[in-house]
């Protein structure tokens, strides 16, 4: 696990399109860091998550924040639903940067192999897996996509958070009738 200190702040960019649960997972990110006692900050940047619409949400924390943005070159983590979206938050990468990648691609000419070539210029540091076939295997939907995603940055060290906070967090936003759903997933993320 990545080691955060109160003293440092953590800066991570969740990417995508509106309707993958981009906006959802820098929620629960931001709940669980404050479960820890941090001082959290979340910003939504553009896309204004319409559906299919780019998106990316920023979550800082640490002992005190003063900015809810992440500034260029500073995210420690990236988390991206979408191959493109990853090249696009890259802007705020540098090489020491981590980046866990959902190899799904929409709308455009390149394949996810040139994408993932570009965003190695930046940073050599990705995970890249296919959440949306792991999901489907285990619930039939690709809709918990996010979920998944989220308990792998948190599997991996990634996110210096711990898993019993972020389920805590997950179960306060997510819908009585999904919940069990997103456990199941979330748990297999940690398999």
């Amino acid at each position: 696990m990545k080691k955060q200190t109160k003293d440092k702040t953590f800066n991570t960019i969740i990417s995508g399109y509106g309707g993958q649960g981009v906006l959802m997972i820098a929620e629960i990110i931001a709940n669980a860091a404050l479960r820890r006692g941090y001082d959290v900050k979340e910003a939504e940047l553009h896309g204004l998550a319409q559906r299919g619409g780019s998106l990316e949400c920023h979550v800082r924390f640490g002992k005190k924040v003063y900015s809810p943005l992440v500034m260029r070159g500073n995210a420690d983590l990236i988390i991206s639903l979408e191959t493109l979206e990853a090249l696009r938050a890259c802007y705020w990468a540098n090489k020491d940067t981590d980046i866990l990648l959902n190899k799904k691609t929409f709308n455009t000419p390149f394949s996810a192999e040139q994408l993932v070539a570009k965003i190695k210029k930046v940073t050599k540091k990705i995970s890249i897996v296919d959440a949306d076939a792991a999901v489907e295997k285990l619930t039939g939907d690709i809709i918990s996509a996010n979920i998944f995603m989220l308990g792998l940055a948190v599997k991996k060290g990634l996110l210096p958070l711990k898993k019993e906070d972020v389920w805590k967090a997950i179960a306060e936003k997510v819908r009585p009738q999904f919940l069990e759903e997103n456990k199941k997933v979330f748990t297999a993320a940690f398999k």
